[in-house]
């Protein structure tokens, strides 16, 4: 039997562990800033904009020329004589189809009609013709203004370039040097910026023996700016083609593609397709 006493209670019992640090409410996940989000949606507009743009039908080869005419003339400081201006008009320009956009997507399709029966002849072909097809000699070439403009416009070239590959000509990554070696071989679609083409052809690396059609990129970058526009580029591009293409648009050698929209104010008749509305 127990003494009838009650156990005392322990001296030290043991106390709860205070936490170190006070229980922290969840945090919500901070919200973006009226900055933030003005410039996101900024961004997404802007490219909005130039896919609206890219999915735009062709204007009419007389607006192109119009065009084209007028900022040779602005940007050079000269006026074109009637005689100049009526050689050029009805042969210098390709007639873009109507039933197809202007995206990367839509660009072999767009030059296979611009060369006509003989486009597998001259784009696809991977052997050198003595007398007929020389050396480093492209049929078709791009003029953009950067060299990431000019790696995405060849996408559209995939199904075009499996035999003969096309040729790069730009400086950003690439040496001089290099492209001489590629341009020893035949060429047959080449992309590249204007001052790197230019100082191709001074050295004669570069030729243009076969140049049937020069398609100008002229799609706005996210920034508004374009070949035409993009001041040292615009410069460079009008020194290439003063020196070395409008006697050949004259002479009716050469033909021009303005590949994008033309500025807004512009009046045109393209029409406009519905965005996300497939190719047949």
């Amino acid at each position: 039997m127990g003494s009838g006493k009650a156990e005392k209670p322990s001296k030290n019992p043991k106390k709860k562990r205070k936490p170190l640090a006070p229980n922290r409410a969840e945090t919500k996940p901070k919200s973006k800033s009226k900055r933030e989000k003005n410039r996101a949606d900024l961004i997404e507009s802007k490219s909005d904009n130039v896919k609206s743009q890219e999915v735009q039908a062709a204007p009419a080869a007389e607006q192109q020329f119009s065009f084209f005419v007028h900022q040779f003339q602005s940007a050079n400081k000269v006026q074109l004589s009637s005689l100049e201006l009526d050689s050029m008009k009805d042969t210098c320009i390709v007639e873009l189809s109507q039933d197809m956009g202007q995206d990367v997507e839509s660009l072999g399709n767009h030059m296979k009609a611009a060369f006509g029966p003989s486009w597998k002849e001259s784009l696809c072909e991977k052997q050198l013709l003595e007398g007929k097809v020389d050396p480093g000699s492209p049929a078709l070439l791009i003029i953009s203004s950067s060299a990431l403009r000019s790696i995405q416009l060849l996408k559209g070239f995939r199904s075009l370039t499996r035999d003969c590959h096309a040729v790069k000509l730009f400086s950003k990554h690439m040496k001089v040097e290099e492209q001489v070696s590629m341009l020893k071989n035949r060429v047959n679609i080449a992309s590249g910026t204007p001052s790197r083409i230019k100082k191709l052809i001074d050295i004669e690396a570069l030729g243009l023996s076969r140049l049937a059609v020069i398609l100008l990129d002229i799609h706005p970058d996210v920034k508004g700016y374009s070949l035409l526009t993009l001041p040292q580029i615009r410069d460079e591009f009008w020194d290439l083609y003063k020196n070395y293409f409008h006697q050949r648009l004259l002479q009716g050698d050469t033909r021009l593609c303005l590949y994008g929209p033309l500025p807004s104010g512009t009046e045109f008749s393209g029409r406009k397709r519905k965005r996300g509305a497939t190719e047949d």
